[in-house]
């Protein structure tokens, strides 16, 4: 840059968080703002469409695939973890649902930041986050005391939902599970059809980039720069001040005149602290690197929601198998493509449960996916996929906690991450719950008329150490890592930032990515991230 001094804000990232502050930062703040995206500015066109994003969900293309440490309790195994990386983040590449999670979750977070015995209230309650929520959304049949009109955050239901979907819903409620007709309204337990970020008009995506971001992306005082890996963060004392970054091959600086703001995710942007001398002194001097701020919680508790599936063959078609190639794929298209209706329309998972395998259905832990065909390939079930279902209990907040350290002092290498998948003996107590309740469920009625046979794991896996083995062997991540830059209040010695989000010891610096969470939140991530990163610029521009 020829012109160090020329932005106001520095925004490190380009996924859901950072669209919604560079639109707040220069919409309202008419600031100069500078956002760097590692990744491409653009997806493949077939991204805007509901189902499109399965063509890309086990490639690299728009995806970092991070390999994990290897886990000991998982027999050795090390799941690979993607993140986001294009410009939207996640919000281009996930499955566009759109999912809050539990009243409660959020005012564990104001408890995480209010000091033991203090009666300050740290304004990150339910309560305080809901205008956020409902400020962004844009709802096509909700409204009132818990959803928003108006927004630029479209939500709507699937264009299309499959016979095994519906009938799955009908088997839940026969098993006393009641119909939930809104799993961001009063209350989470429940069975029903999950709400998107799918424009209702256009049948669309409607991504963070879309929502947020393009309505300022002709303003003059907004620079985007794709392609751009950052390597550091300059200081000057404890300010920080630059950010250098490489493009195209060149090594390229940025001066902020008012603050650096950090939203490259849960595993890059501790690792950029790190790189940048903040953190945990011993793991700074192992690489070599200068402490120029010792903050012990940067890299840790890392959370993340695990999914384990059970699976079945049914006597017909009742899903999505075969969907995507041949003549079936050629009219799916051109039904969608005239009438937005049809296969095309639907992200694939459209309905999932939510409860507690041992009866607090109050506060849900397990969030119970049906995906309408076999989902896992012959390599890991030892059968060909056909006409089946898949149902993934994935566990909402685990006890576990991970980490994220530096591999090396090199900028460009991955970070190393630590799952510590069924590190606590609760979360596979509950994962195994969750799988057996499944198994119920594909053998009650209406259902088990649609089933043909299990076949993976097997009829035959029955044990607690049978099921204990196939939840180790195949439990993957449900995308949505948090936590490794925690809010915190100041007597907590793992908090890395403060109710403000600023990085404590800093000046000039903040945070505002899915890192900030001091727990994770009982549902789909995004939306929690939306709404977290509306109120952080509202504390910037304050």
């Amino acid at each position: 840059m020829s012109d160090r001094s020329q932005f106001d804000y520095i925004i490190v990232g380009g996924g859901s968080a950072a669209c919604v502050v560079a639109s707040e930062l220069v919409g309202k703040g008419k600031a100069r703002v500078l956002l760097l995206e590692r990744g491409p500015a653009k997806a493949n066109p077939i991204m805007h469409f509901p189902a499109g994003y399965m063509k890309f969900l086990a490639k690299d293309t728009y995806l970092a695939m991070h390999k994990t440490k290897p886990q000991p309790q998982l027999d050795g195994r090390g799941p690979i973890v993607p993140q986001g990386r294009v410009l939207g983040g996640g919000s281009t590449v996930n499955a566009m649902v759109y999912m809050r999670g539990q009243a409660a979750d959020y005012d564990r977070w104001n408890a995480a930041i209010t000091s033991p015995g203090a009666n300050n209230d740290g304004a990150w309650s339910y309560s305080d986050l809901l205008p956020y929520f409902k400020a962004q959304e844009d709802n096509d049949h909700l409204g009132g005391e818990f959803h928003g009109v108006g927004g630029p955050l479209k939500i709507s239901h699937l264009g299309h939902t499959s016979a095994m979907t519906r009938t799955y819903v009908k088997t839940l409620q026969g098993m006393g599970i009641p119909y939930n007709p809104d799993f961001n309204g009063a209350h989470q337990f429940g069975v029903g059809f999950m709400q998107h970020t799918i424009d209702w008009v256009t049948h669309r995506r409607c991504s963070a980039v879309d929502a947020f971001l393009r309505p300022v992306m002709d303003n003059p005082l907004l620079t985007i720069e794709t392609g751009a890996t950052v390597t550091g963060l300059g200081m000057e004392g404890d300010r920080v001040a630059s950010v250098d970054y490489v493009q195209n091959g060149s090594r390229k600086s940025a001066t902020a005149g008012k603050e650096v703001i950090l939203a490259a995710g849960a595993y890059q942007t501790p690792k950029l602290l790190m790189l940048s001398g903040i953190g945990p002194e011993d793991e700074l001097s192992r690489h070599g690197i200068k402490t120029r701020v010792a903050l012990a919680g940067v890299g840790k508790n890392l959370q993340d929601h695990y999914e384990c599936p059970v699976v079945a063959t049914t006597k017909g078609s009742f899903g999505y198998y075969g969907q995507d190639r041949g003549w079936p794929m050629i009219k799916a298209g051109l039904q969608y493509m005239m009438f937005k209706t049809g296969p095309v329309s639907t992200t694939g998972v459209e309905t999932c449960a939510f409860y507690d395998p041992e009866g607090n259905n109050d506060e849900p832990t397990i969030q119970m996916f049906c995906v309408p065909t076999v989902y896992l390939d012959r390599d890991v079930m030892g059968t060909d996929p056909g006409d089946g279902v898949t149902i993934n209990s994935l566990l909402l907040r685990p006890k576990a906690r991970g980490s994220v350290t530096l591999s090396s002092a090199d900028p460009f290498a991955d970070p190393i991450i630590d799952t510590q998948i069924f590190g606590h003996p609760d979360d596979l107590r509950v994962t195994m719950a969750g799988f057996r309740f499944a198994r119920t469920v594909l053998a009650a009625s209406p259902m088990r008329e649609l089933i043909d046979k299990e076949i993976f794991p097997g009829v035959e896996v029955t044990s607690d150490e049978a099921i204990a083995a196939h939840c180790k062997r195949m439990v993957k991540t449900g995308y949505h890592p948090v936590g490794t830059c925690k809010m915190g209040h100041d007597e907590d010695t793992e908090a890395v930032l403060d109710a403000t989000l600023k990085v404590r010891g800093t000046r000039g610096l903040r945070v505002v990515d899915a890192s900030l969470m001091p727990a994770i939140v009982s549902g789909n991530t995004n939306a929690a991230v939306l709404a977290a990163a509306g109120k952080a610029a509202d504390l910037i521009l304050a």
